[in-house]
């Protein structure tokens, strides 16, 4: 096969998907909005099931929900039936993926749940199947072709289950208002955690604190410049800060025709600073380091200079 029918596969097959997502659209309904408001009134959990690719999906609508601050769990259908559907509490709302709305062990399990007076949600793509016409509500994924050339490998009608999932898994999200900081909570490892919860103050502290008075010289200068390893100085007149003087600012100075000898802080340094408070977040300090292409950023609480940090603090903490 030549590289280009290999393209064209990919394109067609994105395409197909992606108009196929797009019709979902038209099936968001009254329907829709009750399950919502079913899902967030209950002071049970989501049980999400299904069988096959079916139950892959299902899993990581489970997942999703979960992160989002909608306590879900996940029922393979065909161990439902086979003592799984003991972990189905009273007030849990099931929802239950199907494509056909058909399969064996679908059929097996709706009279089950329906008997345990359980609210049934159909995520299906035929809703006049024995699913959809047996649940309390259905999201309709109707799909009008899969992907695949044969009609037969589940792939658009999977995309659409996931779309479905994460249309009402927002929806959840933003009527319980659920903010940056609740997402944190759920999500503390990795860089996403870390850029979520890490902030200024846990890492400025592993830095030295760099600091020349106003009126000090070229040598004291560049001595606790190297001495601190930071590639800068905080400039202090008593216990005000008042400048930054920086490796480009010394390179700068030497570029001009001035008497090294006698030049202080005061004619080097940058005034005014830019400062930020120790409780800031690291990924926000990184922003600013960006949009300032500077590498440091002063630390001050309540106008007092606390220290530093530096670019390589943020990127050590895989933040960057």
């Amino acid at each position: 096969m030549k590289t280009e029918q290999i393209i064209e596969i990919a394109r067609r097959t994105i395409k197909t998907e992606a108009s196929s997502i797009e019709a979902l659209s038209d099936f968001i309904d009254n329907s829709f909005a009750s399950v919502i408001d079913l899902i967030y009134r209950s002071k049970g959990r989501v049980i999400v099931t299904g069988i096959g690719k079916s139950a892959n999906i299902a899993n990581k609508i489970v997942a999703t929900l979960n992160s989002t601050g909608t306590p879900a769990v996940f029922m393979h259908a065909a161990d439902a039936i086979h003592g799984d559907l003991g972990m189905v509490q009273k007030e849990d709302v099931v929802i239950a993926l199907s494509k056909s709305g058909d399969t064996p062990e679908i059929k097996v399990l709706v009279p089950l749940i329906k008997n345990m007076g359980n609210a049934l949600v159909a995520l299906t793509g035929n809703p006049d199947s024995y699913l959809g016409t047996r649940a309390d509500f259905v999201l309709n994924s109707f799909v009008q072709q899969e992907a695949c050339p044969n009609n037969l490998a589940p792939t658009t009608s999977t995309t659409a289950q996931l779309v479905i999932g994460d249309a009402v898994a927002i929806c959840l999200l933003e009527m319980r208002n659920f903010t940056s900081h609740d997402f944190a909570q759920y999500h503390p490892g990795g860089s996403l955690g870390k850029r979520l919860y890490l902030t200024v103050g846990d890492l400025y502290t592993q830095n030295e604190r760099p600091v020349v008075q106003i009126g000090d010289g070229m040598k004291t200068i560049i001595m606790e410049i190297s001495a601190r390893r930071l590639g800068m100085t905080a400039v202090e007149d008593g216990d005000v800060l008042c400048g930054i003087i920086t490796d480009g600012d010394l390179r700068r100075m030497l570029e001009r025709e001035v008497n090294i000898q006698t030049i202080t802080a005061r004619e080097i340094m940058t005034p005014d600073p830019k400062t930020i408070p120790s409780d800031m977040l690291a990924a926000e300090a990184l922003e600013i380091m960006e949009k300032m292409n500077i590498t440091q950023l002063l630390v001050v609480d309540d106008g007092v200079y606390k220290g530093v940090i530096h670019l390589h603090d943020i990127i050590k903490e895989g933040i960057l």
